[in-house]
């Protein structure tokens, strides 16, 4: 009798250790998928939580479309992909990404479609579509611009977007890459006699036949890039808080001096664009400035994004320092 209750014993005991053994094995798994968990704090201050690095991305602006195709990503949804192309030549797409519509007006159906693990958009998305694509998916927001740090801000969003898409490693790269770039740019100006130059960049469009130029600040981006490159910016408007971009007319480019090199960026693929070279092509107070008389008027390369990422940046100063030393 003893050895039977000994037996039943020994036999509960090896029940219960199976038993045990049985529960231990899944919380093992389930301790080693919360350690793959990644939680990110986004420009919103929003939590934002995958269970894993996020590898199926879709993107709503084309400055953060840059940021993970140079994270060597290529994302199954793109904002506006006609636009990109044009506009965004210096990290180009290496796949067909499908379109989800325009920058601010994506379409929530498409996306869902497309059954993301991050949805990756800037700040400048309004708060109520931002609030459907959580619906979707997990939505990582960046801050689109900061007057007070452009260049930190691109690369603060660059590390944001690489933390949650596990390639923190490729981002030191870009940022390495990318300060390499400035000390590379700048050299070349100084050693060119460049050092302190005057120097004007712009855009533009025509709307209702009339000629808007937007300048580029100091505290834009392309602004903050040329004083790194040792060039004086020599715009005395005041661009708005994020952006850093100002507004005026071709009555507003008698206030730049005479010695400025002025440079700009179109598309040729649209016209409306081009003001430099079409609507004030024959315009009598542009023809009579004198940094156009002199031929210190340039046309950067088409395709350069100025509100992109440091590989857009990094096209921007090479196009700088070519078009100054030629």
């Amino acid at each position: 009798m003893r050895r039977l209750l000994l037996t039943a014993a020994t036999t509960a005991a090896a029940a219960l250790t199976l038993a045990a053994c049985g529960t231990t094995e899944p919380a093992a798994d389930q301790a080693e998928k919360t350690s793959e968990a990644i939680t990110v704090t986004d420009a919103t201050g929003a939590k934002v939580t995958l269970d894993g690095p996020a590898t199926k991305i879709v993107t709503t602006e084309w400055n953060v479309t840059e940021s993970v195709l140079s994270l060597g990503i290529d994302p199954v949804g793109v904002a506006d992909v006609k636009g990109y192309k044009t506009w965004d030549t210096a990290v180009p797409l290496k796949s067909e990404p499908k379109d989800i519509g325009t920058r601010g007006e994506p379409s929530m159906d498409t996306i869902a479609s497309l059954a993301p693990d991050l949805i990756v958009a800037t700040t400048d998305l309004t708060a109520a579509a931002v609030k459907q694509l959580r619906e979707v998916a997990p939505v990582l927001a960046v801050k689109s611009a900061d007057g007070t740090g452009q260049i930190d801000q691109m690369l603060e969003n660059v590390d944001l977007i690489a933390e949650a898409t596990g390639t923190t490693d490729e981002a030191e790269t870009l940022r390495t890459d990318f300060e390499a770039k400035v000390a590379e740019g700048k050299k070349a100006l100084t050693d060119a006699g460049l050092a302190g130059a005057q120097y004007a960049f712009a855009d533009g469009y025509v709307a209702s036949n009339q000629v808007t130029l937007r300048p580029y600040t100091s505290t834009s981006l392309i602004g903050e890039v040329n004083e790194q490159l040792g060039l004086k910016n020599a715009w005395t408007v005041e661009g708005d808080a994020s952006y850093g971009l100002g507004s005026t007319d071709v009555e507003g480019l008698t206030d730049l001096p005479d010695d400025v090199r002025f440079a700009y960026i179109g598309s040729d693929g649209d016209a409306s664009s081009t003001p430099f070279t079409g609507a004030l092509a024959k315009n009598a107070v542009w023809t009579s400035l004198p940094f156009v008389k002199a031929g210190d008027v340039h046309r950067l390369p088409d395709g350069i994004w100025m509100f992109g990422g440091p590989g857009s940046m990094g096209a921007y100063i090479d196009a700088v320092v070519d078009a100054l030393t030629k």
